[in-house]
C-alpha cells in the first residue's frame, strides 16, 4: 500500500496547541544558528532545502547574495517571494523530485530532516548531486535529548526522549533526532561529518520561551549564556548540528 498524499500547507499552519514556529525559533535560535554556521562557511553559492516562508532565507540574503530555496508549501512559497523578492530563488518542489541541474558551496537544512519519509535518500542527493567538491552541509535537527524534552518525558507528557508527539505529527514530523542517530543518516548517505554539536542549551518548552520573551526577564547576556553552555553540554540543546562535507558517492 503506498503512503497518504501529504499536503504541506495543511501540515505548516499552527495547530489549537502547537505553532509550527515560535517566536523563540525565529528570534533566539535563527541568529544563533547563522553564528554557529559561520567558522565553517565561506564565499559563493547557497541552497536552502526547506525554507518556509523565508524568515531564516532573509538571514541568509544579509550573508549571500547567491541563494536558491527548494519548498514544498505552496502557500510558503508565496509567502517567502513575497518577502524576499529577488535576494532569493525560491523553487516550488520536494527535495525527492526537484531537478536544480547546479552544486553549491553552501547546503542547510535547519529543522527540515526530520520532516522527512526518506530522510537518508534526500542526503544522498545532497551529497551525490547537489554538494560542490569543497562544499559544506549545515544540518541542524530538533534535540529529542534536550533537557526541556528530558524533563517533558519525566512529567509523563510524552512516552520517551526520541518519540512524536501527536503535534508534531500534525506538523509533518517523521522522527525525532539526536546526536548518534543524525550522524548515522548522515553516513549512510555517503556524507562525511566534519563536526558536531548543540545550539542553546534549552531547559524549557518553546511555549515557555515565548511567555518569558515577552517579559524583561530573559537579557541578552542570559541568552549569551545559554549559547555558550551548549558547547559544554551539545546533547542537552535545543538543536543539534552537524556540518558535512562530501563523501563518496552511492
Amino acid at each position: 500500500m503506498s503512503a497518504p498524499e501529504r499536503d504541506y500547507d495543511r501540515e505548516l499552519r499552527d495547530t489549537p496547541d502547537h505553532k509550527y514556529a515560535y517566536t523563540f525559533d525565529l528570534d533566539v535560535m535563527h541568529p544563533f544558528m547563522l553564528r554557529s554556521f559561520e567558522p565553517f562557511c565561506g564565499d559563493g553559492s547557497v541552497l536552502e532545502l526547506g525554507s518556509y516562508t523565508g524568515e531564516f532565507t532573509g538571514r541568509l540574503a544579509g550573508r549571500f547574495t547567491d541563494i536558491t530555496c527548494v519548498e514544498a508549501s505552496g502557500e510558503a512559497v508565496a509567502q517567502a517571494r513575497a518577502r524576499l523578492g529577488d535576494r532569493a530563488r525560491i523553487v516550488h518542489g520536494t527535495f525527492e523530485s526537484v531537478r536544480l541541474e547546479r552544486r553549491f558551496d553552501h547546503i542547510v537544512l535547519t529543522h527540515v530532516l526530520e520532516h522527512l519519509d526518506d530522510p537518508v535518500g534526500v542526503l544522498r542527493r545532497v551529497n551525490d548531486e547537489w554538494l560542490n567538491e569543497r562544499g559544506r552541509l549545515f544540518l541542524v535537527c530538533p534535540n529529542g535529548n534536550a533537557a526541556s524534552r528530558q524533563i517533558a518525558v519525566r512529567m509523563g507528557l510524552i512516552p520517551h526522549n526520541a518519540a512524536i508527539t501527536p503535534a508534531e505529527r500534525e506538523h509533518g514530523h517523521r522522527i525525532t533526532y539526536t546526536l548518534d542517530t543524525l550522524e548515522r543518516d548522515a553516513r549512510a548517505a555517503g556524507l562525511r561529518v566534519v563536526h558536531r554539536s548543540g545550539i542553546f542549551f534549552k531547559a524549557l518548552a518553546n511555549f515557555q520561551w515565548d511567555r518569558l520573551l515577552a517579559t524583561d526577564i530573559i537579557s541578552t547576556e542570559y541568552l549569551e549564556g545559554c549559547y555558550q553552555l551548549g558547547h559544554v553540554y551539545p546533547d542537552l540543546c535545543s538543536s543539534i548540528f552537524l556540518v558535512c562535507e562530501r563523501g563518496e558517492a552511492a
